[in-house]
């Protein structure tokens, strides 16, 4: 199996791939290469249905060149925990990043989750998260507020009075119920809606479409979410007990 960057050719044949509907693993089968390598390459450049070759080839020998640039002479990547890939964990982050900015987050939101996801302690502080972004604590503010008015991260005091923010293991199911509580304020707010502008007119009838679809949506969503944290939700691994 071939390693090393993907060639120009390489990345044509996978947009001819992407045109004809196939998946990553089928590409990736076909160039003989890893199936990560092709879902890195695709998602950090546009996604599925915005990759295009040239474009992708410019943008990573425009990275490539950045780094040369300001990576300081004769020193290395930072050791990983664990034993991991430094380079291989910063092009996951990467495609983490892009695809949270393909759900809707904003590129420096998107960041700042994917940063706090990735880390084995889902916690960081402001000043953390400026020195490992490199970027403004006005831009991590603005994240952060987005982001805890989701539900996605929550902020608690550390032992040195510092605000910490956390990504809770349960996240994405705080998040669910957040999203199913916001659809159930429109259920709501639509039925008003129904009363004011007369039962059987077209648009009070268009309302109850929307009431009944959103309705039916955050129910069958938080009964999902529900069932989905009883159900799949791996704890931490508990050390054995050594005091017998």
């Amino acid at each position: 199996m071939p390693g090393g960057r993907l060639t120009q050719t390489e990345r044509q044949q996978i947009a001819l791939g992407l045109a004809d509907g196939l998946a990553y693993a089928e590409i990736a089968r076909r160039l003989d290469r890893p199936t990560s390598t092709i879902t890195r390459e695709v998602m950090r450049n546009g996604g599925p249905t915005a990759y295009r070759a040239d474009l992708a080839h410019r943008a990573t020998e425009h990275r490539a060149h950045r780094r040369r640039q300001t990576a300081p002479r004769g020193t290395e990547a930072p050791q990983q925990a664990h034993g991991r890939d430094a380079e291989a964990v910063r092009e996951y982050e990467e495609v983490f990043t892009t695809v949270l900015m393909a759900s809707g987050m904003s590129t420096m939101t998107a960041r700042v989750m994917a940063c706090l996801t990735l880390t084995d302690t889902g916690s960081l502080t402001a000043s953390e998260l400026v020195q490992r972004l490199k970027v403004s604590p006005a831009s991590i503010s603005k994240a952060i507020a987005f982001l805890d008015s989701q539900g996605l991260v929550r902020r608690e005091r550390d032992e040195r009075r510092r605000e910490r923010y956390i990504v809770d293991d349960d996240v994405w199911y705080q998040s669910m119920m957040a999203s199913a509580r916001s659809l159930a304020q429109v259920v709501e707010i639509a039925r008003q809606g129904v009363g004011v502008l007369g039962p059987h007119t077209p648009a009070a009838t268009r309302l109850e479409n929307v009431a009944r679809f959103l309705d039916f949506v955050s129910e069958s969503t938080t009964r999902a979410a529900e069932q989905a944290r009883e159900i799949l939700h791996t704890k931490p691994a508990t050390p054995p007990d050594t005091t017998a």
